[in-house]
């Protein structure tokens, strides 16, 4: 069995692990760190202590009234997606120990569809 980084936990829910296929599992959120373990294979996990996170990336739909995805960048291993049954609940807890002003929004779809024309006429 994994050893938690965490000494306190704040919070458990049921989510999924959007890197490369989808993986079921837990999130477990503490003093230490994100955490994020399968529910079939122990050796399958995620660990992601607060001093490595870079930014949390939400993507909000409808105004803020349904958010399907999120993810954890970091400052070295890249960046991991994820998806929970309560993701505000979840973005609440991480914000007590991320800054808020590196929590920030993806693009739109049409944010992204008007950068990739932007940058075909600058050419």
């Amino acid at each position: 069995m994994v050893q938690s980084i965490n000494t306190k936990i704040d919070l458990v829910i049921d989510a999924t692990s959007h890197m490369g296929i989808s993986e079921y599992g837990k999130i477990m959120i503490g003093d230490k760190g994100f955490e994020f373990y399968n529910d079939r294979d122990a050796r399958k996990f995620i660990q992601i202590p607060w001093e490595e996170v870079d930014h949390v990336i939400a993507s909000v739909m409808f105004k803020g009234k349904w958010i399907p995805r999120y993810a954890i960048q970091t400052k070295r291993s890249g960046t991991f997606s994820f998806s929970s049954k309560d993701p505000k609940k979840v973005l609440r807890t991480i914000r007590e120990y991320v800054d808020p002003n590196h929590m920030v929004q993806s693009l739109s779809f049409f944010a992204v569809i008007k950068r990739g024309l932007k940058s075909i006429v600058k050419k």
